[in-house]
């Protein structure tokens, strides 16, 4: 670290990470009602969208020894706005459209109007993420059997 650099607060880092997490997870149709406002602003790619992949690695029973799982699609973007605000986002699949979109995104909230987008952008897409997962929660829940056991004669 430089003597010129100022470490970010916890609360920051925290806010940030949310956000990124959201918009990492968001369906590009979501934010697709957002991209007139979010590519409303002199921005130049840093990283254009580009498609990559990683390596997935697992636990048996959330212990064990770590194994490769294998390999999965991820789309990354850089983005610098006008003001020198950088943007970043890390997706998982191959679309460098939501790529682009999630980093102005993650540009914006770091400037003066971070309320307004947390408001507008983050908080109903963080709101439809948890809808989706008490769905799919309920849907496995209903799958889910109970095993008992009888017990005869006297042990």
């Amino acid at each position: 670290m430089t003597a010129t650099s100022v470490p970010a607060t916890a609360p920051e880092h925290a806010a940030r990470q949310h956000w990124i997490g959201v918009l990492s997870r968001t369906h590009r149709a979501e934010l697709l009602p957002h991209e007139n406002a979010l590519r409303d602003a002199e921005y130049q790619l840093i990283r254009a969208p580009e498609i990559g992949m990683t390596l997935v690695r697992g636990r048996m029973g959330g212990s064990g020894a770590p194994f490769n799982v294998g390999e999965m699609s991820v789309t990354r973007c850089v983005v610098r706005l006008a003001d020198g605000r950088t943007g970043y986002s890390y997706l998982a699949g191959r679309d460098k459209a939501h790529a682009e979109l999630a980093a102005l995104a993650d540009a914006h909230l770091q400037g003066a109007q971070q309320a307004h987008w947390m408001r507008e952008l983050i908080e109903p897409l963080a709101q439809a993420q948890a809808a989706r997962r008490s769905r799919q929660q309920a849907e496995t829940a209903a799958t889910k059997v109970e095993f008992f056991t009888l017990v005869r004669g006297e042990n």
